[in-house]
């Protein structure tokens, strides 16, 4: 096994992790805070929009069954990056996009996906940076739409369905 870590801020991350989820080969999700300035930040701070938080999910995969970038794919699917501090009807600084490396071959790859993402959009405002520092979400947060499935999730049923297409896509060209 390959195994890698990538962190990836996408607005909410309840709805976030549930799509990583759902990829073969992730082998973990975890929800937290990422590249903010205070030690141990609970959500209620977080939320205060004075931590420099993002919502990010801790994502854990084996580089032999999911690429980094089969992961980035689903992330751009379903985040809109034109917009500053926001997804959907989120707004706050924790809803930043943004994705976090911690290493120089992971760094190379993501920049890539964003040079041909930043085409596409006139306006491109998702985050590129080296982690600086993860705390794991508070317990109640983790795997929380499994644990409620009619939870709120910014991200739509149709983004969804297009995840889930997108991931059947790439199983097939592995075939």
């Amino acid at each position: 096994m390959n195994e890698k870590i990538i962190y990836m801020a996408g607005g909410c991350f309840w709805g976030t992790e549930k799509l990583f989820q759902a990829a073969d080969g992730v082998l973990e999700t975890t929800v937290g805070y990422a590249n903010g300035h205070t030690a141990n930040p609970t959500y209620k701070e977080v939320c205060t929009d004075t931590t420099g938080y993002r919502e990010t999910v801790e994502v854990r995969y084996d580089a032999d069954t999911v690429s980094l970038q089969t992961l980035l794919g689903i992330f751009f699917l379903c985040i809109d990056p034109t917009v500053t501090n926001r997804q959907g009807e989120d707004i706050g600084s924790q809803y930043q996009t943004g994705v976090y490396y911690t290493d120089e071959e992971s760094r190379k790859i993501i920049e890539e996906y964003f040079a041909k993402e930043r085409e596409k959009h006139e306006r491109f405002c998702t985050e590129l940076a080296p982690l600086q520092v993860f705390y794991p979400a508070e317990e109640y947060h983790q795997d929380y739409l499994i644990k409620n499935p009619e939870g709120y999730c910014h991200i739509s049923l149709h983004e969804m369905q297009k995840v889930k297409e997108f991931l059947e896509a790439v199983k097939g060209e592995r075939k």
